[in-house]
């Protein structure tokens, strides 16, 4: 098959996959318009996902999963629950160009799409009933996942790349820790003004960090560009965040992980702030030290 050929992936069997270790809820009723066209074949995308540790939720911690629920994880990380662990580097997608790792890191975080938004740091932590709980909009503990928990997870799950999941520090800092916690690479920062100056200047997987009402960094999107595709061509995004947000057919988008339009008078762009551009340095690693990514998440809501 052409090496050009675009996949498109209805969201629908991409929710009944991201969601096949939660429970069932009303929202998962929700049939979003939208539509992922990736620009490489699909199983190449995922290529070593079959294997241990991105085989099996139970490997998303960086506590063993026997250990997920006793004293010791209650007393250290609360609501919040164990850390992702820290991904090998995907040494067989290393060398593939932009495209096919900017493809890598969408089709990675649409694994979990109709996951709930929850101030957990792993996407299937899901806490018994006496579990302590920060209070989202969903209304109960369920798997899910918070904003930057989230795309730090699917950079380190997609390519070994564990970003800070605190909001404010991962918005800020521009020297991480290279795939697999090895060495060093230096993110781009973006700050285009004016709509079309963002349209013209973004990428797919690009993270876009937007303020809340007191001017802080409070919530990061990921730019779906080409990859994404709309009925109204208004461009795309992906992230965890609450309800309050319309499709393209005026059906109101469910808490948690979706697909969400990035319009000229939504929340997204009137307090769009910079964004951080990745993929390139994958192939720019240096040997110097990158602190650990600090554990932290997202106030919610964000605004």
């Amino acid at each position: 098959m052409n090496r050009r050929h675009w996949l498109e992936v209805s969201l629908a069997l991409a929710s009944s996959l991201a969601i096949k270790h939660a429970p069932a809820r009303a929202e998962d009723a929700y049939r979003s318009p939208y539509r992922l066209r990736f620009r490489h074949e699909r199983e190449a995308l995922a290529a070593g996902f079959e294997q241990a540790p991105w085989n099996t939720p139970r490997d998303e911690g960086s506590v063993p999963h026997a250990d997920w629920y006793d004293a010791r994880t209650h007393k250290r990380w609360g609501a919040w629950g164990p850390p992702a662990r820290q991904y090998p580097a995907p040494r067989h997608v290393f060398g593939k160009d932009a495209t096919f790792l900017q493809d890598r890191v969408i089709l990675t975080a649409s694994r979990w799409i109709g996951h709930s938004y929850q101030h957990h740091h792993i996407p299937d932590w899901n806490p018994p009933a006496h579990w302590p709980w920060i209070k989202v909009g969903l209304g109960h503990n369920a798997p899910g996942i918070d904003c930057s928990n989230f795309s730090s997870f699917y950079y380190n799950y997609a390519l070994g790349i564990k970003l800070d999941t605190g909001i404010a520090e991962q918005g800020e800092r521009l020297r991480v820790r290279g795939p697999g916690g090895m060495g060093a690479i230096e993110l781009e920062r973006l700050a285009p003004r004016g709509y079309e100056a963002v349209l013209a200047t973004l990428q797919p997987a690009d993270l876009l960090y937007i303020r809340n009402n007191a001017g802080k960094i409070a919530h990061v999107i990921m730019w779906l560009g080409v990859v994404g595709e709309s009925p109204d061509s208004v461009p795309l995004v992906l992230d965890s965040t609450g309800s309050g947000h319309r499709d393209s057919s005026g059906a109101n988008i469910p808490n948690g992980v979706h697909i969400r339009p990035f319009g000229p008078k939504s929340w997204y762009f009137n307090d769009f702030a910079h964004a951080h551009r990745i993929i390139p340095s994958v192939s720019r690693v240096s040997q110097v030290e990158a602190a650990e990514a600090s554990e932290g998440g997202a106030e919610f809501p964000p605004r």
